[in-house]
């Protein structure tokens, strides 16, 4: 079966809304591509908000996941990198389908080589959900600040590195609060668990999952 006759059955309209509504703030905030990947009836969605710039870049990869349920397992598992719009695209074109069939084109991403593992966790506290927002909501305002209006782009990646790379918590850099605000995972919670493994450390709520590696590149 070819990339072109993929296509995954979304469990109903809610789901639809919320995957479209998703993919819309990762569009907004993150990298130009998406992980697919299905596990049984379920497609687990990997966005990325901030990657290294290269191999010798220590900027941690912070990643965003949000798990959809399927009306049913596809016939072959999915495991693919396409780019966010397309998706977006399809889903605003199907206005009421459930029925998502996925691009013909894929494309390559470097930070979607190594992702989390599914199990070995281990809990490593909570952290309030109110903090994080304000730790966003501080950082957006120095970025804006600190950018000026005709700064060309290496300009405002140092500013926004800069501001994301300070911690908030051991390990926990503000980036995580930027990523976690942005893509609607502090709407309705008090709290997000810590949990970790190996060089992962991973916030998760009802809502979803960031998870950051952090100091070992693009390639480590």
């Amino acid at each position: 079966m070819t990339a072109e006759t993929l296509s995954l059955a979304l469990a109903d309209t809610a789901t639809r809304q919320d995957l479209q509504n998703f993919l819309g703030r990762l569009v907004r905030l993150g990298e130009a591509e998406v992980r697919l990947q299905t596990r049984g009836d379920v497609l687990a969605v990997y966005g990325c908000t901030q990657a290294p710039a290269g191999i010798m870049d220590d900027t941690p990869v912070v990643l965003v996941m949000r798990a959809f349920p399927l009306a049913e397992a596809p016939a072959v598992p999915v495991d693919t990198v396409v780019e966010v719009r397309s998706l977006t695209d399809r889903l605003a074109r199907e206005e009421s389908g459930l029925t998502l069939a996925l691009p013909d084109v894929t494309v390559a991403a470097a930070w979607s080589g190594v992702l989390p593992p599914l199990g070995g966790w281990e809990a490593r506290g909570e952290i309030d959900a109110g903090s994080l927002a304000i730790v966003a909501a501080e950082g957006m305002a120095r970025v804006a600040e600190n950018v000026p209006a005709d700064a060309g782009d290496p300009v405002v990646q140092k500013v926004r590195r800069a501001v994301w790379g300070s911690e908030i918590a051991p390990g926990i850099p503000a980036a995580a609060a930027f990523a976690a605000e942005g893509l609607g995972f502090l709407a309705g919670v008090d709290r997000l668990a810590i949990s970790g493994s190996r060089a992962w450390t991973r916030l998760s709520g009802r809502n979803g999952h960031v998870i950051l590696r952090r100091g070992v590149g693009l390639m480590g």
